[in-house]
């Protein structure tokens, strides 16, 4: 569908890419990874056409359209949030206009043999046609449906887009993009700035609705549960993979490791021919074999590994000195906003060691409460802090509180206080800031630069209560996975507040989520915590649809789904241009569950055929290697037809 062909692209006579291929094909869903800085964003930028190549070229065909949403953008603030949406169908509205004035031309006239006349009525038909299969009579439930499932409010949909946040705002624009259906979506780090529910509803969307997707994020699970490809951008090159970012990172890893063999293996036969050419060299009866030495040496297409980031972050907070049983006591706790209260009647206690995660919508209190704990706001009820508890607080926009004036290492110095101040250049090496990095102005470190330096502040003094409200914006996935493991092995009490469920999933051991003016909570990890919220959305929904007088006919299979806030109502009608969309979605996913099928059952055969001739002796040079490679391609294949199974599944159940 895209053709990306011999694309480069230099900044400063550094090459970021360097003759570059490959094509986005109908209903690929791709993930881009690489290390920060390897152009993942300079790559959809290029695609999406606001940025042009040193060379190569991006081929779009005609009528297949893009939709791109950037890290940053920009709103007017002269509208409702309803009428910033409505303006992805300015088209269609201008089509209704155009209708309402050729059937007022059309009942005002009366020569019905004329041409004219004919090409009106054609003309109002053409017009009609178009707008039944654009749907636009259900425009307004087709937006009301995606910003509730961004997590907006039928009370926001009136107010002014300048009332809200930048990541709010993002949640707008990515509501216009989703709404416009594009052939190809284009998103880069979409859930920076949306809870857990939302991301949720994002990846159904995507799984089920759009075409083809290529998307730049940092959230493993978000990649995982929606990418069936990963396209990994190194050294300038490309690395295809037919599978989810996590079976992609072990058959990388497997690919690293051959090209390691395969180099050091070269390097010993050119070490072994350098050897035999010195000692030979003024050898007259080894002239000729030395000189064809030398050819062969020179022949010799050399070997290079892919660049693997060896750098390793060394985070491990101080021991936590000892606190009372119970370092925090919240009884009937509630927070108010003038008449918008933010929550009431939140009572719970943590116990000394305890692990806890914060979840719920924006807006539903989390950092309110971390603030009520830190006692920067006030509040109604009581909250206790143990006795000789330390509280380390790492604020959701701590690292815009850093001075942008100020170097690395002088931020730090700033901070630190007697012996530590000695080994300062040692702390910010372990934290990658070593050498000529640690003179660096703190404005012009990345985002992921900026949180690690705000990190280390937070480790200059040993406590044993860490509030941490969204630790992981901005972090690859590397670092994030050091500082799970990091908050792990702390011997004090933790409540996080994060959306990211792969962080929290094996972290916390206790949830209370916001939501509805409450505080609930919930005994067990991420994952049972939302395990249990989609039973009891599912009971209450059961419980909604028992007055019907005709039960048995409402959705059965709701039960495998996930509840979003789209779904808390009966689903409408299918028209009959719906029904016929479907049934043709169906039917391709059928046929793709088929195609696939196909695959394994051919890759299954070649291994088959492979381990008969290894069987009977029948060993080629490479056979082998062969073999290794046609398991490869069945295990590709078998992620392929999984994933096209869990898709024709999904749709069969909606």
């Amino acid at each position: 569908m895209i053709s990306v062909n011999n694309l480069s692209v230099e900044f400063s006579a550094k090459a970021l890419f360097d003759n570059i291929n490959y094509v986005i094909n109908p209903k690929d869903k791709i993930a881009l990874v690489g290390k920060n800085g390897a152009g993942k964003s300079t790559m959809l930028k290029i695609i999406a056409g606001l940025q042009k190549p040193t060379s190569g070229n991006v081929v779009v065909p005609d009528g297949v359209t893009v939709g791109y949403l950037p890290q940053q953008m920009v709103l007017a603030d002269n509208t409702t949030v309803l009428d910033e949406v409505r303006k992805v169908y300015a088209h269609l509205e201008e089509m209704h206009r155009r209708l309402d004035t050729l059937a007022e031309e059309a009942q005002s006239r009366t020569d019905y043999e004329s041409d004219e006349y004919q090409k009106l009525i054609e003309n109002i038909s053409s017009l009609t046609e178009y707008l039944a299969i654009a749907d636009s009579d259900n425009i307004e439930a087709e937006m009301e449906k995606t910003l509730i499932g961004l997590g907006f409010e039928r009370s926001d949909f009136a107010r002014p887009t300048s009332e809200f946040s930048g990541g709010w705002r993002m949640r707008i624009e990515l509501a216009k993009i989703l709404l416009q259906r594009p052939d190809v979506l284009l998103l880069d780090e979409p859930t920076n700035h949306l809870d857990i529910e939302s991301i949720q509803w994002l990846e159904s969307f995507l799984i089920t609705k759009a075409k083809a997707v290529v998307l730049v994020s940092h959230d493993r699970a978000f990649l995982d549960n929606v990418t069936n490809r990963t396209i990994e951008i190194n050294l300038g090159k490309i690395y295809d993979y037919a599978v989810n970012y996590s079976k992609f990172v072990v058959l990388r890893d497997e690919r690293i490791e051959q090209q390691m063999r395969a180099y050091r293996n070269q390097q010993k036969q050119i070490a072994d021919t350098e050897e035999f050419i010195e000692r030979f060299r003024y050898k007259a009866t080894k002239s000729v074999q030395v000189q064809s030495r030398i050819k062969q040496l020179a022949k010799i297409e050399r070997i290079e590994v892919d660049e693997v980031d060896n750098s390793r972050l060394n985070l491990r907070f101080p021991p936590a000195p000892r606190s009372g049983d119970f370092p925090l006591i919240i009884e009937e706790v509630g927070k108010a906003y003038g008449d918008h209260q933010v929550f009431d009647h939140a009572t719970f206690t943590l116990r000394r060691g305890e692990k806890v995660a914060f979840v719920g919508k924006n807006g539903q209190g989390k950092s309110t409460l971390v603030k009520c704990i830190m006692g920067e706001i006030p509040f109604t009820g009581s909250l206790r802090v143990g006795h000789n508890v330390k509280i380390g607080y790492f604020a959701q926009n701590q690292a815009q509180l850093l001075d942008g004036e100020l170097t690395v290492f002088d931020t730090i110095d700033h901070v630190a206080v007697g012996d530590i101040r000695t080994k300062i250049r040692d702390i910010l090496g372990a934290f990658m800031f070593g050498g000529e990095a640690s003179d660096k102005k703190v404005k012009v470190l990345s985002g992921g630069e900026k949180t690690r330096l705000a990190m280390i502040k937070l480790l200059l003094e040993p406590v044993n209560l860490l509030i941490l409200d969204e630790p992981t914006n901005h972090l690859d996935m590397k670092t994030k996975d050091i500082l799970k493991q990091a908050i792990r092995d702390f011997d004090g009490t933790v409540i996080v507040v994060s959306h990211d469920r792969e962080f929290l999933d094996g972290l916390v051991e206790k949830v209370y989520e916001f939501g509805g003016g409450k505080v609930t909570e919930c005994l067990g990890g991420i994952y049972e915590f939302l395990e249990k919220k989609r039973i009891a959305s599912l009971s209450e929904l059961e419980l909604k649809q028992k007055p019907e007088p005709q039960p048995e006919k409402g959705p059965k299979n709701v039960s495998k789904q996930p509840e979003t806030p789209a779904q808390s109502a009966p689903a409408p009608k299918l028209s009959y241009a719906e029904q016929r969309e479907r049934e043709k979605t169906l039917k391709r996913a059928a046929k793709k569950v088929e195609e696939a099928e196909k695959t394994v059952e051919k890759r299954e055969a070649d291994i088959a055929e492979i381990e008969a001739k290894i069987a009977a002796g029948d060993l080629d040079d490479d056979i082998y290697t062969r073999h290794a490679a046609a398991v490869k391609e069945l295990e590709n294949a078998m992620s392929m037809w999984e994933l096209a199974q869990m898709e024709y599944d999904e749709l069969k159940q909606q």
